[in-house]
């Protein structure tokens, strides 16, 4: 019937959003693990050659978020938009332009694993020095020449796909590099990005007399190289034919049909996607203290099955769950929904209540890594 085809749960773009959105969590989590694993390994190497005190110099790239941050991170993301929602047409172009060399250093980020996979028969894995603006290897100057081409076609194009990657490579980038510390941060940051998320989706019209975050998500902005031609006088044929762009903070898809497309912004895939990566490295954490203590069994009330399921695998589970009921929400009300309205408690919820069932609550909530790691390094001082 037209009802049930109105609110049918999904079509073609919001599978697609779904599958690119949990595939960018689950890779970016993992390659956040893998860089665990290569920052232990240079540890090793360093406190075996100059001494334990070099070992951290490996983690100056990664960024922890303390509790401070995580309260005042929606205040601040509250400010960006009023910002872009008031003076948009002053800033769109410096706005573009950042983001644009935001996303080429994401992208090249993200094709970095391919390309050295790509160069490693054919090229040896030394440095080559470009003076002051450091060292790199051929598989790095592959992708970051692959990242630049894709923008600059981007730019020329304006076409949504390539949008998509860009916006791809963002969040990859921003979950692998940014760490939540323990479950108590955790908690801070996504449930002050759920007020933040609710309050300007659902309340800023009664303030502002509009939709603050839909427009300010869905208004493009004006070329580059438009601006350029204009401030310039280049003339009328020169710069005057490129489309306007819609930048790279969400992910569309358009429908089979081509009537609309199905977004989903980038923090909605980069927050939860914290949570995942903080619980992916608290599983792998716990496993490694298992064997180190050879094997000890979990609280005695819990099943053996119970204890099996990982944390990282309940909290994927959640965020399908609530992203699936966002969708669902938005098909019924039929319009723009707060996605973190309904990820924050399916993720969130069954962790805390796995977490309390397994033993794990205490010790999560409180920095888990930070004792392990604080006791070794005065082991070895």
């Amino acid at each position: 019937s037209p009802n049930f085809r109105a609110y049918s749960l999904v079509d073609s773009s919001q599978v697609s959003t779904f599958l690119i959105s949990i595939l960018l969590i689950v890779y970016g989590s993992f390659r956040s693990l893998n860089m665990d694993f290569e920052n232990q390994d240079k540890e090793k190497d360093n406190s075996s050659t100059t001494g334990s005190f070099n070992g951290n110099s490996t983690n100056n790239s990664i960024q922890t978020i303390d509790s401070t941050q995580a309260l005042f991170l929606p205040i601040g993301a509250s400010v960006s938009l009023l910002v872009m929602f008031f003076f948009f047409d002053s800033v769109q172009v410096v706005f573009t332009i950042c983001t644009a060399v935001l996303a080429t250093i994401a992208f090249a980020f993200l094709l970095l694993p391919m390309c050295q996979y790509l160069t490693r028969p054919c090229s040896p894995q030394n440095k080559i020095s470009f003076g002051c603006c450091g060292r790199f290897t051929a598989a790095e100057l592959l992708s970051f020449s692959l990242s630049v081409m894709l923008v600059l076609i981007w730019v020329l194009t304006g076409h949504w796909l390539l949008m998509d990657a860009l916006a791809m490579g963002l969040c990859v980038a921003m979950i692998a590099f940014v760490r939540l510390p323990s479950l108590k941060v955790s908690c801070l940051l996504l449930s002050g990005l759920l007020i933040y998320d609710v309050f300007w989706v659902f309340f800023s019209a009664y303030i502002f007399n509009s939709n603050v975050m839909v427009k300010v998500a869905t208004q493009p902005a004006d070329n580059p190289l438009d601006v350029l031609s204009r401030k310039l006088h280049l003339g009328p044929n020169v710069g005057r034919d490129v489309p306007r762009l819609s930048l790279p903070g969400k992910l569309v898809f358009p429908s089979s049909t081509g009537s609309h497309f199905s977004m989903l912004g980038i923090g909605d895939i980069v927050m939860p996607g914290l949570l995942l990566c903080f619980v992916l490295r608290y599983d792998n954490y716990k496993k490694q203290a298992n064997s180190d203590s050879c094997g000890t069994p979990g609280p005695g009330n819990i099943s053996g099955r119970m204890q099996k399921v990982s944390y990282f695998h309940c909290t994927l589970i959640g965020y399908f769950v609530g992203l699936l009921t966002a969708t669902v929400a938005s098909r019924i009300h039929r319009a723009a929904q707060p996605a973190l309205l309904y990820l924050v408690p399916f993720t969130l919820l069954p962790l805390l209540t796995m977490a309390y069932l397994k033993g794990d609550l205490r010790r999560m909530w409180s920095e888990p890594f930070h004792s392990k790691s604080s006791s070794s390094r005065f082991l070895e001082v």
